[in-house]
């Protein structure tokens, strides 16, 4: 992979790489629906671990899936924008840590605590892969985070919630993706 010389080349990398972020957040949506459905089936303890231990799983099996469609899965060597995604990697742990803690209090706000979280997480993918799309789901995010916290939602309806969410932004990027690169094919 070779080195990327500009900020719009860079973003264009990240875009290519990982079909702009589409598999990754598709995996995450699927994270979210095990989560909602622990919360239904088990414990609290139950959903917050299967939140946790399948967002380890996202990032591994985005990429596999971004190669499954014919895109490398990995960004250019040197790519700046990688520091930032692992940057907003580390928030969104001590946001984890945070939701976590906060649950300790009361359960039901693990889960919107986590889409505050991840909402303000995806703002930053706004630079990372150059697509407005993800201040939108961020704000989507956040905003279901505060109404549910705010109506004192029940866990599960919390984690169907960012499942939901998730699952319509991966969609319009796929198909955001998916028209850019009929465009950048040769007719």
């Amino acid at each position: 992979m070779e080195q990327t010389t500009t900020f719009a080349d860079a973003q264009r990398d990240m875009r290519h790489a990982y079909a702009g972020g589409a598999p990754g957040m598709l995996v995450s949506s699927l994270v979210w629906m095990g989560a909602g459905l622990a919360a239904t089936a088990g414990s609290a303890q139950q959903a917050v671990l299967a939140l946790f231990v399948g967002g380890m799983a996202i990032h591994p099996l985005g990429m596999l899936l971004a190669r499954l469609l014919g895109r490398p899965g990995n960004h250019a060597r040197g790519n700046p924008l990688g520091a930032l995604a692992l940057e907003s990697t580390v928030w969104m742990l001590f946001g984890f840590a945070l939701a976590y803690s906060l649950s300790q209090w009361r359960s039901e706000l693990f889960f919107p605590a986590m889409l505050l979280t991840i909402g303000g997480r995806y703002l930053s993918f706004a630079t990372v892969y150059g697509m407005r799309i993800y201040w939108v789901c961020g704000a989507a995010l956040a905003a279901a985070g505060f109404l549910l916290a705010g109506n004192k939602a029940p866990m599960a309806n919390s984690a169907f919630a960012g499942a939901a969410i998730e699952l319509a932004f991966a969609v319009a990027i796929f198909a955001r993706e998916r028209s850019a690169l009929r465009r950048a094919l040769p007719q």
